[in-house]
């Protein structure tokens, strides 16, 4: 990673100043790509450290000398917002892989406030760090330009939609997780199986309901459009959301729940109806976080490789500072079902009724 150093910011060629900014874009590389050429780092391939050094010679570049002592490298990882678990574990990941690479990582949110997103972006200028992993794709326009000007490197990990950012995305195979998922419960005999959907402006959350529409149509079962209810990935809609679905003529005799948390909600509002999990309703839920396998009972899941797309977003990032293009733009890891208690086969009276 680049450790820029104070005075070597601008080059000079006789004329005036030319801007390390302006000897990247000439060279086609990033600025921090310029800087470790300067300062003499090894992690450049040598076709780009050659062409770097040739447009410093002849812009006449002379290093100012340096005042301040060496910044370590930094990476920003920038959130929408920071109050759900799995944003834990994706920054788990991520400092651990960070960290054996011996560099220090800033953590954002920004609350998808333009006021929050243009002040992160000034803090970026000012510790001029050398690569920034989005957990999100929600920017003003203005500010994707901005990033781009930066020519700081960027990966997008689990982008909401498609991201305007000419940058590398890590998701998760969410559609297959949603098929996986409704396939279990298909395969205990469930034939009205609800859903707690996720928000729909997000990309996910179509995938997963993507992928329950799928294994519904390839097991003849007609998707029923009244045992889809939103929701918002938190608890208090998995909560919501099951009692709508308890509320219908003829409720559901399993849910899959399209986040953990929603599923943790979906079970408290079934206890609080004298009903049994999973003997009066089954439920899946979908991430895979550490507390559900303390739950009562404990959750069956789908699991997201959080942890791992936070490894890998740090692993592309890496080989963007040093000009190494990524294997695909586009990388999604695989999720797994997680059997525990809280599915199993309808009773053959099986219909979730109870005191409202």
């Amino acid at each position: 990673m680049a450790a820029r150093e104070a005075g070597a910011e601008t080059a000079s060629d006789g004329r005036g100043k030319v801007t390390i900014t302006e000897i990247a874009r000439q060279a086609g590389v990033s600025v921090p790509t310029v800087s470790r050429v300067v300062n003499g780092r090894s992690d450049v391939s040598p076709q780009t450290r050659a062409r770097v050094e040739d447009l410093l010679r002849r812009h006449g570049y002379r290093k100012r000398p340096q005042t301040t002592t060496s910044r370590a490298a930094l990476l920003d990882l920038v959130f929408n917002d920071l109050d759900s678990p799995w944003a834990v574990q994706i920054i788990r990941g991520v400092e651990e892989v960070a960290h054996a690479a011996g560099v220090g990582t800033v953590v954002s949110a920004i609350h998808g406030r333009s006021g929050d997103a243009r002040e992160w972006m000034r803090n970026l200028r000012a510790r001029a760090s050398d690569g920034v992993i989005l957990v999100t794709s929600d920017l003003d326009p203005v500010l994707h330009e901005q990033l781009r000007i930066l020519g700081v490197p960027l990966v997008v990990v689990d982008p909401t939609g498609s991201p305007d950012l000419d940058a590398p995305t890590i998701g998760a195979a969410n559609w297959s997780g949603g098929l996986t998922a409704t396939e279990h419960l298909l395969s205990l005999g469930h034939r009205r199986i609800g859903l707690i959907a996720g928000p729909p402006r997000l990309l996910c959350s179509r995938a997963r309901f993507d992928g329950y529409r799928a294994a519904l149509e390839a097991a003849g079962v007609p998707v029923d459009e009244s045992l889809v209810v939103p929701g918002d990935f938190h608890p208090e809609s998995g909560f919501t959301g099951c009692n709508t679905l308890l509320d219908l003529p003829e409720p559901p005799t399993a849910v899959f729940a399209a986040s953990d948390q929603m599923a943790l909600g979906a079970i408290e509002a079934l206890r609080r109806r004298g009903l049994r999990v999973p003997e009066d309703m089954s439920v899946v839920g979908f991430d895979d976080l550490p507390e559900v396998r303390w739950s009562a009972p404990p959750l069956t899941t789908v699991r997201q490789p959080l942890a791992d797309m936070g490894k890998l977003a740090v692993r592309t990032v890496l080989r963007l500072a040093r000009d190494e293009q990524p294997d695909s733009p586009r990388v999604e890891l695989g999720t797994e079902l997680v059997v525990r208690s809280s599915t199993s086969a309808p009773r053959p009276d099986s219909t979730a009724r109870a005191a409202p």
